[in-house]
């Protein structure tokens, strides 16, 4: 189990059994300057966060010509480049994907060119996700210990980011993302991130029963 999760708005407490897989994207387009009236439009490439349910946050764009008091306002420049964060589920086709970003987002016909980080976790079909039925005992503990605690689980999902859980998965071990943070909202990294007195030590005894059953249980 590890601790990387997200507070939970209801009773139940969210549980991780996948995460998603970052790549970062930049792409850059190299042409004749002209005026704005050559400008395309094309909007196909929405389609592909649409079909495989991905991720897709711009980062940066960066383009333009300058002038001494700014841009010049009636020509497009010579250049122009973008970054993107992705964020791709762990089943989802990586060598499909990749093709689609080449051939939709930066064609060589259309003098475009990018640069593509992947942090895959080259993990096996059965590593991609932490089973959470019967077969997988750590589950059925981690339900009980949270139950006898006073609390719930709600179905495994997989985290919108990346955690330390992928190293334990790559390594052959099961592993969940867990926080005990329920009725409460998810402000990751907003100026009005809080956690109540009640959750806080209601999330102690929790790791308490989930400690006590983990460093108990004997497999036979």
């Amino acid at each position: 189990m590890n601790e990387s999760g997200l507070p939970s708005p209801t009773e139940s407490y969210r549980v991780f059994n996948g995460e998603r897989i970052p790549w970062s994207l930049q792409i850059k387009a190299v042409g004749q300057p002209g005026h704005g009236s050559k400008l395309y439009d094309d909007s196909a490439s929405e389609n592909l966060t649409k079909s495989i349910e991905i991720s897709v946050n711009m980062v940066f764009l960066k383009a333009g010509t300058p002038s001494p008091d700014g841009f010049v306002m009636n020509l497009q420049p010579s250049e122009a480049e973008a970054g993107f964060d992705i964020r791709i589920p762990p089943t989802a086709d990586l060598v499909a994907l990749e093709k689609r970003l080449v051939e939709e987002w930066a064609p060589v016909a259309r003098n475009m060119s990018y640069k593509l980080w992947r942090f895959d976790q080259n993990l096996s079909g059965k590593q991609l996700l932490t089973g959470n039925d019967n077969s997988n005992p750590w589950w059925v503990l981690l339900q009980n210990a949270v139950n006898e605690a006073g609390g719930k689980t709600s179905e495994p999902e997989i985290f919108p980011a990346s955690t330390d859980s992928r190293y334990f998965r790559k390594a052959g071990l099961p592993a969940f993302g867990f926080s005990p943070i329920s009725n409460t909202p998810s402000l990751l990294h907003d100026h009005n991130e809080y956690l109540s007195q009640a959750e806080y030590l209601k999330g102690i005894d929790m790791y308490v029963s989930i400690i006590k059953a983990f460093t108990s249980y004997s497999s036979p």
